[in-house]
């Protein structure tokens, strides 16, 4: 038997295989490494050139999309959201293409309606073959629109559980998460047990596996955790060893501290248990980690300055992703000395908040309330997401409500007609739905900005990220596709010097190169001519930080 999966088989023999193979897969998550070490900034072509050795390395699936890195390559002007899924399918036509989505935040920070939900699953799954979709409440009602689309599509549902620790955080509550999920899906999908921050010991998560197999046991088990106090492998290992299927893991050559630990230290590992990874090709994953470790060094300027494990996360619970750009925001906001006390506020309100699980876009919500809570006072100045948060307008709570005082100081801030906290709860309270978007209408709003006709992927994007999408779409009319640039050129720190060649392919393999002429500075501008394949350019650019005409006067 042929128990590698790949591209091509349906839903039915892999869940199949799933259920008979003796053994573990193991799932390469790029996009979380890429997200939690690198702050999203993973260039297509680093994936091109590490693609040929993923393929053959075997993985149940590579997940190249999802979470932040869709708004980010937006907002970054680094690829086309689509276009990443494209080439990665190019590069690697066997393995299953994964993608994380927020359930009804999809790949965003806020609940979009539900046809916008609904036709952004539509668009991404004509390239997605796995969804892993998770809801920082655990509420299924916010992630069952997503299910239904994804199954309608034919493609692989991994509804996720979010976990986290406390007195709350019992075996029978996730084993009755689980039942409602699979009330909702069926059984022919794959379970997955989202560890966000890396919470819990190997025991524990040992423990919570067992508890989730005695009650369903033909259940497919998936485990994605974050190396966040570097203790992801001994939990991967008590979850493989009490019936977990399939573990997210990364390269030992890149990333492997705040995003998921390495999946060859995971290997070595559990062969002393008699385990085996399933279909990994050993000499292609150390093929794949010596490429990545030359890579590494392009995106090092993106790497937190805070290097090395963090056990206390134990206690704050910040997700992977979110560990080296909360202490950027703190740099660059001027309060980098106040993070150990922001992140000791941030276990306090997560508490006092109802201890529910601290993902995106819950995590939102605990770090600006503790970064507010420390500069201005507890309380003091609520964001708008925390007061709605208390409404339930995101869900229900789902172990218990904040005290009375809190939800005074956050409900009757800045009202003006007097209402008391307990009538404001009483009169505005519960999960309020987004209307659904005039597409006709939105669509027409783009064309006239572009000034052209747009595609259902634009459109797409656009719904999820207005300003962010038309300033990429804008950016690509004036500059073209310039992730063709290799990832060393594109993040090149210091400029070009004259005389300067640079040489590329393109996505279809055809060279090209590009040679610096002359740069000179003229006013706020600097003016660089350039020769590109026999053809002279001359570009102007603004130098950042510099006044307009207007703002001088």
């Amino acid at each position: 038997m042929n128990c590698r999966i790949t591209r091509g088989m349906s839903t039915a023999d892999i869940l199949d295989t799933l259920r008979r193979v003796d053994g573990y897969y193991l799932c390469n998550n790029e996009r979380d490494v890429s997200q939690s070490d690198f702050k999203n900034r993973l260039m297509p072509l680093t994936t091109s050139r590490v693609a040929p050795f993923r393929e053959a390395a075997g993985f149940f699936a590579v997940e190249v999309s999802g979470g932040a890195s869709v708004h980010v390559d937006l907002m970054r002007k680094q690829v086309d959201p689509f276009e990443r899924l494209r080439l990665a399918r190019r590069a690697m036509p066997r393995t299953l293409l994964q993608t994380v989505c927020r359930g009804a935040s999809l790949f965003g920070y806020r609940h979009y309606p539900e046809n916008v939900i609904r036709h952004t699953v539509r668009e991404f799954s004509q390239y997605v073959d796995v969804w892993r979709i998770y809801d920082f409440l655990n509420h299924v009602p916010n992630m069952a629109p997503l299910f239904e689309e994804v199954q309608k599509a034919g493609r692989l549902l991994m509804p996720s559980v979010c976990f986290s620790t406390g007195p709350e955080h019992t075996d029978e509550y996730y084993v009755e998460k689980v039942r409602e999920i699979l009330e909702v899906t069926g059984p022919d999908v794959i379970i997955s047990i989202k560890n966000y921050a890396g919470l819990g010991t190997p025991r524990r998560i040992g423990k919570l596996v067992k508890a989730i197999k005695a009650q369903f046991p033909e259940i497919i088990l998936h485990y994605h955790g974050c190396n966040t106090d570097g203790n992801d492998i001994g939990r991967m290992t008590a979850a493989v060893l009490n019936g977990a299927k399939i573990c997210d893991v990364a390269d030992h050559g890149y990333g492997s501290v705040y995003g998921q630990a390495p999946a060859l230290t995971l290997i070595q590992t559990l062969e002393d248990y008699g385990r085996q990874a399933v279909g990994v090709d050993l000499p292609s994953l150390v093929k794949s980690s010596n490429i990545l470790r030359q890579e590494r060094k392009i995106y090092e300027p993106f790497e937190s300055p805070f290097r090395g494990h963090d056990p206390t996360v134990a206690m704050y619970k910040l997700t992977g992703g979110a560990v080296g750009s909360t202490f950027e925001q703190a740099d660059r906001g001027g309060f980098l000395d106040r993070m150990p006390e922001i992140l000791e506020e941030m276990a306090r309100v997560q508490v006092e908040m109802g201890n529910w699980w601290s993902v995106t876009p819950g995590s939102q919500i605990l770090w600006t309330t503790a970064v507010s809570n420390v500069l201005y006072g507890r309380y003091e100045r609520p964001s708008l997401d925390l007061k709605n948060l208390i409404l339930g307008r995101y869900g229900p709570l789902p172990f218990y409500e904040p005290a009375d005082w809190i939800c005074e100081k956050v409900l009757e801030f800045q009202r003006a007609d007097g209402k008391k906290w307990h009538k404001i709860l009483y009169d505005e309270g519960g999960v309020v739905k987004p209307r659904d978007a005039d597409f006709n209408l939105e669509r027409r709003r783009l064309e006239r900005e572009l000034e052209r006709k747009v595609s259902e992927e634009e459109l797409a994007l656009y719904l999820q990220f207005p300003f962010d999408a038309v300033s990429f779409f804008k950016f690509v009319a004036q500059y073209g596709k310039t992730w063709l640039l290799p990832p060393e050129i594109w993040f090149r720190q210091g400029g070009f010097k004259a005389g300067e060649r640079i040489t590329f392919a393109d996505e279809y393999g055809v060279p090209h190169y590009i040679e610096v002429v002359s740069t000179r500075k003229e006013g706020d501008s600097v003016l660089t001519t350039l020769l590109v394949d026999q053809s002279f350019q001359t570009i102007s650019v603004r130098v950042e930080g510099s006044k307009s005409p207007a703002a001088a006067d």
